[in-house]
């Protein structure tokens, strides 16, 4: 899992951080936002979801989308 931040679009206005459960442990927003220490995100994508640049994509690796449809298919 990766947290692509668009340097071009970010603003540095912080609601990421602040939006995000985990915020202090993952964000550090100096000018421009950066993730951090991802072993604690929780793939909820409030990040992405309320910034308001739209500067945030959050990309899953295969591995993980591959082992979610299993556990869908079992349910």
């Amino acid at each position: 899992m990766r947290i692509i931040v668009d340097e071009k679009k970010c603003t540095g206005c912080g609601i990421c951080k602040e939006e995000c459960p985990k915020g202090a442990k993952i964000w550090d927003v100096n000018k421009k936002a950066m993730a951090t220490n991802l072993r604690y995100c929780h793939l909820c994508t409030f990040c992405a979801s309320k910034c308001p640049e739209e500067a945030i994509l959050i990309v899953r690796d295969a591995e993980d989308e591959t082992k979610k449809q299993d556990t869908e298919e079992d349910i």
